[in-house]
């Protein structure tokens, strides 16, 4: 297909396309002509996670360009790139001074040491976890994350890892992740609230 096609099908401006095309997002098409060129599926597959990233992840484009080259790159294996994918979605937390933090990034590691789970040691979540805990600490909420900790192993585990197609396109599976993260955790948010709602109707309700 042109890059008039292309555009069409995806919902991209072309000025778009071609802007991510010079910088590296969006790979060539196969040139048939000194000014024109012919592009296929996979070009659609990677506007779409470029859109994703960009419109529900909010992504800086200096991170879309990690998690592209992650995706194009096929020695490394799909988990690796699916966390590059991950650590990008993670909003950026600086350690704070002070032996709150230290105790809050040590309950952390000890957590996931307890659960068993393969995080790596430079995982933001694990930093992001621990800023919680502190505000938790501070505001003196009683800080037991079990429930938390069984209803995310058994969403993850049973719903959301399903729903990936490990074995299909490398962006796919982004693609697939990104939006998944995103949208169904905003989502379960909105459902909990409703739910919290409902639950204060019930029992407060005359």
């Amino acid at each position: 297909m042109r890059i008039s096609e292309l555009s069409a099908k995806s919902g991209v401006a072309i000025p778009t396309i071609k802007y991510y095309l010079r910088e590296g997002l969006l790979h060539q098409g196969q040139q048939t002509a000194a000014t024109r060129a012919e592009y296929d599926e996979s070009h659609l597959r990677r506007l779409r996670l470029i859109r994703a990233m960009l419109e529900v992840g909010r992504l800086p484009v200096a991170s879309i360009k990690k998690v592209i080259a992650a995706v194009e790159d096929e020695s490394l294996p799909v988990h690796l790139m699916l966390g590059t994918a991950h650590y990008a979605l993670s909003p950026a937390v600086e350690p704070e001074p002070g032996e709150d933090w230290q105790i809050a990034r040590d309950q952390v590691d000890r957590l996931i040491a307890d659960l068993g789970w393969a995080i790596d040691p430079r995982a933001p979540t694990r930093d992001e976890l621990a800023q919680t805990l502190v505000k938790m600490r501070q505001l003196g909420l009683p800080i037991d994350l079990t429930p938390y900790v069984e209803a995310a192993r058994k969403l993850v585990s049973e719903v959301e890892m399903d729903k990936i197609p490990f074995d299909g396109p490398r962006d796919a599976a982004v693609e697939a992740l990104v939006l998944g993260t995103v949208l169904y955790g905003k989502a379960f948010d909105a459902l909990r609230r409703m739910a919290q709602e409902s639950e204060s109707a019930g029992r407060l309700s005359p």
